[in-house]
C-alpha cells in the first residue's frame, strides 16, 4: 500500500493529534503485513519481509529500535601442559580451595604450586592473602599486578571446600572473566592448584565447566548502546588438565553451549518492542535454515491455531496488536534410526502487563516483563546447540506457544471460560496467570507427536521464589525417573535444580463450580496448583516434568538474563543419544 495525495494532507494534518493518527497508521501497516509462506506440510513460515513488518506496530509506536548488529570476537580456547612460571600474557588465574590455602609454621604456603608461585614472586602472594583475608572461600579473588614477569598479573579465585562441583569451576570460570573484562586482558590462562589430586574425568569436566564460565561472562549485552564495547579477551589457555582429543572434544562442546546460553540472554534481554512474537518465529525460522540437515520449522499463526481447538493460547493472546505464533521446531538425526523421542517446550510470554489483573505496585516488576519469554528462549538456545553437537539416536521436538499477554477490549477478562484443544474448560479466575494456559495447549499438541518424555520450563510463579529464592528452580513431576535425569542433568551442567511435592490433594482447590477447572486458586501453593493445572493436559503415557524457573532466569543484581537452562536441557538430550 502506498500514500496518495490526499492520503499524505490527512497524515500531515493528523500529526497535530497524534492519537487520532493511530488508527490510520495500524490500517497502512495491517496492509503491509507481509503474506505467509506455506510449507510442504500445510504450515506456514515467515517470510523474512512478512517477518519483520510482524512486528513493525510495536516497532512503530514504540521508538523504531533494532539491536546494532554485532561481530563478537571468537575466543580461543586450547589446553596446554606447561610450567605456570614459563606462561606469558595477561592473567594467570589459579582456582584454590580452602585446604590449598593452609600455612605451615612459618605462615608459608603448604600447596606446591602455590609455593612455587609465591618463591618466584617474593612472598607477595602469601603476603597480599593474608591482608585481605583470602582463605579460598567461593565467591573470593583477589588479583595483582607484577612488574617484569611474563604474565602481568596473577589472581587467586576461592572454588570452597569442595572441588568436584561443576557450579564451582563454572563460577571460578565467570570471575575470571570479569577480571579479564576490568583489566582488558585479551590472554588469560588458568591453572588449578591441586589438579593433581583430580581423575581424568574429573580434570575433562573442570576445563568443560570454566570454559563455559569464561566465555558466558565474558558475554556483554551492548546491542541497544549508542557506543558499543567490543570484548578484549581472545585467548584462554587451560594449564596442567591434559591435552589430546579427549580435552579438545570437551573444549569445543563448550563452546557450543556456551553459544547457546549467549543466544538466550540475547533473546530475553531483548524488549519487548523488538523481541514480539513475530520475532521470536523468525529466529526459530533462522535456527531451522543454519542447521536444515537436521532441523525443520513449523509456524502456525491464530487461524491454524483455531483449526487446532487452541482455545487456551488464544484467550491469552486475543488482547495483543502484535500476531502470535505456535512455533514448533523438530530435530532428527540426519543418519542412524531413531530410539528416543523427547518434547522441550517453553513458555513464550513476550511481554506480560498480567492483562486486566494488571500487574500494580512496586513488587510487580512489570518493567521485567520481557523475561517472561525465558523459558522459550531456553528451549530455542538448546535446539541450537542439539543442531550443531548432533546426537545419534534421539528426535527432538522443540515448542513454544508465543504471544503478548496485555489488555484491549477483545482481551480475556476474569471469570471468561476458554476451551483447550483437549476438550477440557477452564475458567479463568486470573489473567496473570497466563503462562500456564498457554503451555496447556502446547503440552497437548507435544503429546500428541509420540514423544516419550518431554520438560517444558516456564517463569511460572512468584510461589516458587518465595519457596526457594533466586538461585535455585523447582521442578514437578510425578516420574521419579524424570526427576532423576533432569537433576543428574543439572549437575554435569552447572545449574541448582530442588524437586518440589507435586501434592495431589492441592487439586481441590483448582475445581470450577461451572467449568472443569479454574486456572488459579490460592496463593497457597501456586507454585504446586500451577503444575497439577498443567497435568491435566499431559497424555498419561508421555512422562512429563515441569521447572519453575522465575528466580534464576534472570540476574537481579546485574539486572540482565542468566542463561539458566540451558546446559541442563542440553545434558538431558544427550543422556539419550545412543
Amino acid at each position: 500500500m502506498f500514500f496518495n495525495k490526499n492520503d499524505t494532507k490527512r497524515y500531515l494534518l493528523q500529526l497535530h493529534h497524534p492519537l487520532s493518527c493511530l488508527p490510520l497508521l495500524t490500517s497502512c501497516l495491517h496492509s503491509i503485513n507481509g503474506p505467509l509462506q506455506k510449507l510442504n506440510n500445510g504450515s506456514s513460515q515467515i517470510l523474512s519481509f512478512g517477518s519483520y513488518m510482524a512486528h513493525s506496530v510495536a516497532l512503530a509506536t514504540l521508538g523504531l529500535t533494532k539491536p546494532n548488529q554485532i561481530q563478537r570476537p571468537k575466543i580461543l580456547i586450547a589446553a596446554r601442559e606447561v610450567d605456570l612460571l614459563e606462561w606469558k600474557g595477561d592473567i594467570l588465574a589459579v582456582g584454590v580451595t580452602e585446604k590449598d590455602m593452609a600455612r605451615d609454621p612459618n605462615s608459608k604456603f603448604q600447596n606446591l604450586i602455590l609455593q612455587k608461585l609465591d618463591s618466584k614472586l617474593g612472598g607477595l602472594l602469601s603476603e597480599a592473602s593474608s591482608e585481605e583475608d583470602f582463605s579460598g572461600k567461593s565467591g573470593q579473588s583477589i588479583v595483582l599486578r607484577l612488574p617484569a614477569l611474563g604474565f602481568k598479573r596473577i589472581g587467586l579465585v576461592g572454588l570452597g571446600s569442595v572441588v568436584s562441583s561443576t557450579i564451582a569451576y563454572r563460577t571460578l570460570g565467570e570471575t575470571i572473566a570479569a577480571a579479564a573484562k576490568s583489566a582488558q586482558a585479551s590472554s588469560v590462562a588458568v591453572a588449578l592448584a591441586s589438579a593433581e589430586g583430580l581423575s581424568v574425568e574429573s580434570k575433562l569436566s573442570a576445563a568443560s565447566a570454566m570454559a563455559t564460565g569464561i566465555v558466558s561472562g565474558t558475554f556483554e549485552d551492548n546491542r541497544f548502546k549508542l557506543e558499543p564495547k567490543t570484548p578484549t579477551l581472545k585467548s584462554v589457555e587451560i594449564l596442567g588438565l591434559g591435552t589430546g582429543p579427549e580435552i579438545e572434544k570437551k573444549l569445543k562442546y563448550s563452546e557450543v553451549v556456551s553459544s547457546g546460553v549467549i543466544f538466550v540472554k540475547e533473546l530475553v534481554n531483548a524488549p519487548a518492542n523488538v523481541l514480539t512474537p513475530g520475532a521470536l518465529a523468525e529466529e526459530a525460522k533462522n535456527i531451522a535454515s543454519l542447521y536444515s540437515d537436521v532441523l525443520t520449522a513449523t509456524i502456525l499463526d491464530v487461524e491454524q491455531c483455531k483449526e487446532l481447538k487452541m482455545g487456551s493460547f488464544l484467550g491469552v493472546a486475543a488482547a495483543a496488536t502484535n500476531p502470535s505464533y505456535f512455533i514448533h521446531l523438530c530435530y532428527k538425526p540426519s543418519s542412524g534410526s531413531v530410539k528416543t523421542k523427547l518434547a522441550l517446550l517453553g513458555k513464550g510470554i513476550t511481554f506480560d502487563s498480567g492483562g486486566y489483573n494488571l500487574k500494580i505496585g512496586a513488587n510487580s516488576s512489570i518493567e521485567l516483563m520481557k523475561k517472561d519469554m525465558a523459558g522459550a528462549a531456553v528451549v530455542f538456545g538448546a535446539a541450537k546447540a542439539i543442531a550443531q553437537i548432533k546426537p545419534a539416536g534421539v528426535e527432538v521436538h522443540f515448542i513454544v506457544p508465543a504471544c503478548e499477554n496485555m489488555i484491549s477490549g477483545t482481551g480475556m477478562r476474569p471469570g471468561d471460560i476458554l476451551t483447550a484443544s483437549n476438550g477440557k474448560r477452564i475458567e479463568v479466575t486470573d489473567t496473570d496467570a497466563e503462562g500456564r494456559l498457554i503451555l496447556a495447549d502446547a503440552l497437548v499438541y507435544a503429546s500428541k507427536l509420540g514423544v516419550e518424555k518431554m520438560v517444558d520450563l516456564a517463569t511460572l510463579t512468584g510461589a516458587c521464589i518465595t519457596a526457594l529464592g533466586r538461585s535455585v528452580a523447582g521442578i514437578f513431576t510425578p516420574s521419579e525417573d524424570l526427576a532423576k535425569e533432569v537433576l543428574e542433568a543439572a549437575d554435569v551442567g552447572g545449574e541448582k535444580l530442588w524437586r518440589m511435592p507435586l501434592e495431589e490433594s492441592y487439586w481441590e482447590t483448582m475445581k470450577s463450580s461451572i467449568a472443569d477447572m479454574i486456572n488459579a486458586g490460592s496463593l497457597d501453593g501456586d507454585a504446586i496448583t500451577a503444575s497439577l493445572f498443567m497435568k491435566q493436559f499431559v497424555d498419561e503415557e508421555v512422562e512429563w516434568l515441569h521447572i519453575d524457573m522465575g528466580g534464576p532466569a534472570w540476574d537481579y543484581k546485574k539486572n540482565i538474563a542468566t542463561g539458566f537452562g540451558t546446559t541442563t536441557m542440553v545434558e538431558w538430550v544427550l543422556k539419550h543419544s545412543s
